[in-house]
C-alpha cells in the first residue's frame, strides 16, 4: 500500500469476523495489515455481543497494530479510545457527520435530534512478530464496525443509527474507509511517538472533548450484580471512566470491569 503505516489491504466478500481472522494471522502479518469484509456473519462487539448488518451496508474492518517496546503495554488499552477519536475525526472530515463517543467503545450519531449508536470498536491483544518500532512480542487487532447506508427498516434495534440517517454528505464506503484509515494513522503515530502517553499526544483531551458520556448521570453495571451510580466526570490517564457518586466518592472503572453503562435520569 505504499509508504506509511498501512502495509497491506485485503477485502473479502464475507467472513464471520474480521477480528477473528486477522488475529489468527497476526504472527505472520506485518504491522498495518488491514482486513475489510463486505459482510460479517459473526461480527462481535464488546463482551462477545453480536454485530450484524446487511451486506455492503457498512464498514466492517480490522487493523493490526504492534506498538513495539516504546509503548508500555499498560497503555495499549488506549487503542480502543484512540480508534474512536480517529473514526470520529475522519467521518467529520469526509462526510460532514458529527460523531460522538460513548465510553468505552461506541460511536454515536444524531438522527432527527435523537442520539443513536452507529458503530463500535473492539480491540483484542494478540501474539505477533516484530513491529516497525523494533522488538518482538504481541500486538493489538482493532476492529471497527460502522453502519453506513442502513435504512430505518434495516436497523437491528430502534436505538441504532447509520451515517445515511444522520444525513452524511458521503456514503460511498471507499472514501470513508480511506478517511478513517488516514485519521487512524495520524493519531496512532502521534500516540506512539509520545510513548503512548495520552496527555502528551493530545489523545486524552480530544477524547474527553468528544465523549458524550462525560457530564451525564450514569449507572455502571459490574460483574456480580454490583452497580455504581453517579456523574461521569472524567477519563483518567489509564482510560478508565471516573464516576463521582452521591457520597462524593470518585471511583474509576475500566472497560473490562463494566458489563453495561447506561445514562440514567
Amino acid at each position: 500500500m505504499g509508504e506509511g503505516l498501512w502495509s497491506s489491504l485485503e477485502v473479502v466478500s464475507s467472513t464471520g469476523s474480521t477480528n477473528t481472522d486477522l488475529a489468527a494471522r497476526a504472527g505472520e502479518l506485518g504491522e498495518g495489515a488491514v482486513l475489510v469484509a463486505e459482510e460479517q456473519s459473526a461480527g462481535r462487539g464488546r463482551l462477545d455481543r453480536s454485530w450484524v448488518a446487511p451486506a455492503r451496508s457498512g464498514l466492517f474492518f480490522s487493523v493490526l497494530l504492534k506498538p513495539g517496546p516504546g509503548v508500555p503495554e499498560e497503555r495499549w488499552g488506549w487503542l480502543t479510545l484512540l480508534a474512536g477519536v480517529a473514526t470520529a475525526t475522519g467521518l467529520s472530515r469526509a462526510a460532514g457527520v458529527d460523531t460522538a463517543l460513548k465510553w468505552p467503545n461506541d460511536l454515536l450519531v444524531s438522527v432527527e435530534g435523537e442520539e443513536r449508536k452507529a458503530g463500535g470498536i473492539l480491540s483484542e491483544r494478540v501474539p505477533g512478530g516484530p513491529s516497525r518500532a523494533g522488538g518482538s512480542g504481541g500486538g493489538v487487532v482493532v476492529g471497527i464496525g460502522l453502519n453506513v447506508t442502513l435504512t430505518e427498516d434495516e436497523l437491528p434495534v430502534d436505538t441504532a443509527g447509520s451515517l445515511a440517517l444522520a444525513k452524511a454528505t458521503v456514503t460511498d464506503r471507499e472514501p470513508l474507509l480511506k478517511a478513517v484509515l488516514r485519521s487512524l494513522e495520524q493519531w496512532y503515530e502521534a500516540w506512539r511517538a509520545a510513548g503512548g502517553d495520552p496527555a502528551a499526544s493530545g489523545l486524552q483531551e480530544t477524547y474527553a472533548a468528544g465523549c458524550a458520556t462525560l457530564g451525564r448521570h450514569v449507572r455502571a453495571d459490574l460483574p456480580g450484580g454490583r452497580t455504581i451510580t453517579g456523574t461521569a466526570e472524567a477519563v483518567d490517564t489509564d482510560g478508565r471512566l471516573v464516576i463521582r457518586t452521591a457520597q462524593d466518592e470518585r471511583l474509576a472503572v475500566g472497560a473490562g470491569d463494566v458489563v453495561h453503562l447506561r445514562s440514567v435520569r
